[in-house]
């Protein structure tokens, strides 16, 4: 299977209150892919006090670069067809 090439636009996050998580777009060989993270991994990692939209949005931006590193390897899992990350994927992330 060739290398995708996934990047992440430098765009916020929008707060998807009925799933409890943060969506975010990835591009995958040029094509928007929408991505999540949840309240649960946002609060459990990356210091969200709560699962409110600015805390979790707060936590987003800290956590960016580690957020966009699990979700590079979920998407190249998936074939690129989108990826929800929760908390455990982030206690697999070593770097």
């Amino acid at each position: 299977m060739p290398e995708m090439n996934i990047r992440f636009p430098d765009e916020a996050p929008v707060f998807d209150g009925s799933a409890l998580a943060l969506r975010f777009v990835a591009e995958v060989d040029g094509e928007p892919v929408v991505c999540s993270v949840t309240a649960e991994a946002l609060e459990d990692h990356f210091g969200a006090r709560s699962a409110l939209e600015a805390e979790l949005v707060g936590a987003f931006q800290r956590g960016r670069e580690s957020i966009h590193r699990v979700c590079r390897d979920a998407l190249e899992q998936t074939g690129g067809e989108g990826a929800a990350l929760h908390s455990g994927l982030f206690r697999m992330d070593r770097h």
